[in-house]
């Protein structure tokens, strides 16, 4: 028999099983890259590792608390509110009020992808999220004072 319900799980399964399988892969490269590095450098090899300890720790209260603000941002929001805000039928109010969000919003680019997975996930419109994560990660009217203070003016305004 041809069931079409049975073939789309199928595939879905091989899917998922082959993007698990590529992250698997990815994994291995990396631990047989450190253990490499490990082997010719035992030294060299410890204080990267430190190194890289150091910027996780300074980048997790970050990340932490961003996932906080995306977790409650989603119990409260329903996804009807999410489709109706920045759904695929907002049209052009919905691309503009993500892009006026987005230029507002500081969230550094490591968050700003699961967020933009979450809302999909949750009835947001592609071109509502691409307006979204583009002003987001190129506008940023929250650190302009700082870029002017450190750039100056006119090459503040260039960038944005």
């Amino acid at each position: 028999m041809d069931c079409p319900e049975s073939d789309s799980l199928l595939s879905g399964f091989f899917r998922l099983r082959g993007a698990a399988m590529f992250t698997y892969v990815l994994y291995g490269l990396a631990g047989a890259g450190l253990a490499i590095s490990f082997y010719k450098d035992r030294g060299k090899t410890k204080a990267a590792l430190k190194k890289a300890w150091r910027a996780f720790e300074n980048i997790l209260p970050q990340f932490l608390s961003i996932l906080v603000v995306i977790g409650l941002a989603l119990a409260i929001l329903s996804p009807q509110t999410i489709t109706n805000l920045l759904g695929t039928r907002s049209g052009i109010w919905g691309v503009l009020a993500a892009a006026i969000i987005g230029s507002i919003t500081l969230i550094p680019g490591y968050v700003a992808f699961p967020l933009a997975t979450a809302l999909l996930k949750n009835g947001a419109g592609y071109m509502q999220i691409a307006a979204f994560v583009s002003t987001l990660m190129m506008v940023g009217i929250v650190t302009l004072p700082i870029e002017i203070k450190t750039f100056g003016k006119r090459a503040a305004a260039i960038r944005i």
